[in-house]
């Protein structure tokens, strides 16, 4: 065998002069790139900084946040891509408003086409993308969210009843954790409000699978290889677009017969598509939200309070009804309460965006293109506002209203043409849940050194998933149902 490759030998100076020299410009191409703007001035071959990023997500952000103090934006290289972390909220908003074919597109993820598909929403540009999201906002109108909030206030009751609390009575005095089991109820309202009840049971703990090994695919390196998470995840994906493509085709074929016309983007491919969209925008965002609630309830009882006096002067668990729009509406605090949890802590930290030709970001800077851009609305959350880093819904009562004053800074749905259609969906979720949650519920969180410190999964989420004893509080559960 040694024979065999024995007349490489005499090659093997060129082989390793040829790498270094690999190694040597690939260094080069990096500096050239980052030119004077702050950054790791030496990183790894192809792999740059991508090890700290997946090992520390937190710290990894955290690091290029500071190192974009001083010009609002800072440089870094992973796996072979230069990538630009924006601090700036002005210069976030620049970003946002150029998704076009010659400046951005919105990505969702760094390797976000291989892994959701080409026939995705986020990738969308101009007209198209304007007559897609027409035809969707129906679904987003106050009438049509009126018509969901039975359907979310059932399930939220079903899961606290039959699962959060049973769960937590079984071992008393054992915390439980709430990730999953937040994410579980978030699946099954988010495939009920959009997707109907075209799912068995069967489809819906297989959905559920794969959806999680979509998740786990996303916090990985993108190796699309045999027995990776990527491939696994990419791979989930394609399941999941197809379990809905299969489940409503029958639906959409309907419509079609009625309307005598094809409409536009109903191809089941794209149908599938969008409806996928739809169900990751609902489902981990909201999971976030909602541990973020329990947790900042418990460390602020003074805001809790408030929130169960304002609940309890307008809807009782022992009324047997549901909370309706009208309700929900009075619920102003609440409102407040969601909206502070979502500015303190905005599920989706980063949103990235590929560079698609050269795009001068400041006078003195261009961004090269193919660069990953990730502006930060964490960051922007934490800019203008009063006493940003404190909790306190106060801010957004009708008296400050900093939601109207401080509204660049407030970046949790995004801005330009690809702001999130469904964000007025997300607070009444939110509110609903908190209403709910708290009036049915009482809960001592149990905290551990480092238990509130953030973790991308791929959202952001307290450490420990939230752990949390649970026990009764109402007399009993409202005598509703989902027939």
């Amino acid at each position: 065998m040694v024979a065999c490759f024995s007349f490489l030998f005499p090659l093997a100076p060129f082989f390793v002069t040829l790498l270094f020299l690999i190694l040597f410009l690939e260094q080069i191409s990096y500096l050239r790139k980052k030119r004077n703007v702050p950054g790791p001035n030496i990183v790894l071959p192809f792999l740059g900084n991508a090890i700290s990023l997946v090992a520390k997500p937190t710290r990894f952000w955290e690091v290029q946040a500071d190192l974009a103090t001083s010009l609002g934006f800072s440089v870094n290289y992973i796996i072979g891509r230069f990538i630009v972390f924006i601090r700036s909220t002005e210069l976030s908003h620049y970003i946002f408003a150029n998704v076009r074919p010659d400046a951005f597109l919105l990505v969702g993820h760094p390797f976000g086409k291989k892994l959701f598909g080409e026939h995705n929403m986020i990738y969308m540009f101009g007209q198209d993308h304007k007559d897609l999201r027409r035809q969707i906002a129906p679904n987003f109108t106050p009438r049509a969210l009126s018509t969901y909030t039975a359907l979310q206030q059932i399930i939220i009751l079903q899961h606290l009843q039959l699962s959060w609390e049973c769960l937590s009575s079984e071992s008393p005095g054992k915390p439980i954790s709430l990730r999953l089991l937040a994410r579980d109820w978030n699946l099954e309202t988010s495939q009920t409000v959009f997707v109907g009840r075209y799912l068995s049971r069967e489809a819906r703990d297989k959905f559920r699978d794969d959806y999680n090994l979509f998740n786990t695919g996303l916090m990985k390196l993108p190796f699309d290889l045999p027995g990776f998470a990527f491939r696994n995840a990419r791979l989930a994906v394609e399941r999941l677009i197809e379990t809905l493509r299969a489940r409503l085709m029958q639906e959409t074929v309907r419509e079609i017969a009625e309307s005598k016309t094809v409409p536009p983007h109903s191809s089941d491919v794209e149908i599938g598509s969008y409806l996928f969209d739809f169900l990751f925008a609902a489902q981990d965002a909201s999971t976030s939200s909602l541990l973020w609630t329990v947790t900042l309830l418990d460390s602020h009882p003074d805001v809790l309070r408030r929130v169960r006096e304002e609940v309890s002067r307008i809807w009782s668990p022992e009324s047997d009804t549901l909370i309706s729009a009208e309700q929900l509406r009075e619920m102003k605090y609440t409102q407040a309460v969601a909206r502070e949890v979502i500015r303190y802590r905005p599920p989706a930290t980063l949103v990235p965006h590929i560079a698609m030709k050269d795009f001068p970001l400041t006078e003195s800077y261009t961004i090269p293109k193919g660069t990953i851009v990730f502006p930060s609305v964490y960051e922007s959350s934490f800019q203008g506002f009063t006493e940003a880093d404190r909790f306190e819904p106060e801010r957004f009562s009708e008296d400050r209203q900093e939601e109207v004053i401080f509204k660049r800074n407030y970046l949790a749905f995004g801005a330009g043409p690809h702001q999130c259609v469904g964000q007025r969906y997300a607070l009444n979720h939110l509110v609903l849940f908190i209403a709910m949650f708290v009036t049915v519920l009482d809960f001592k969180r149990h905290r551990t050194e480092g238990c509130d410190e953030i973790m991308y999964c791929p959202t952001i989420c307290p450490k420990d998933g939230c752990r949390v004893s649970l026990s009764r509080r109402c007399s009993r559960y409202p005598n509703v149902s989902l027939n």
